[in-house]
């Protein structure tokens, strides 16, 4: 049987690094606790956060796509 494995999730940081009065940053698109412990999150949860970061960006009027 064969056993499907996870690419790692890379980080979405783009080295523009602003938190807004929401403490969501403005080159990634994540929160100031997020980028904190990304690197402690399994693939699930980067996968979750990256989803947020796809729903914030769209919000935000900055999407291309």
């Amino acid at each position: 049987m064969s056993e499907q494995i996870d690419k790692p999730v890379p980080s979405p940081c783009v080295s523009i690094c602003y938190l807004d009065d929401d403490d969501i940053c403005q080159g990634c698109y994540r929160s100031g606790q997020e980028i904190s412990q990304w690197g402690a999150f399994s693939n699930s949860e980067k996968k979750a956060v990256m989803e947020r970061v796809r729903e914030r960006e769209k919000a935000s009027f900055n999407f291309i796509g």
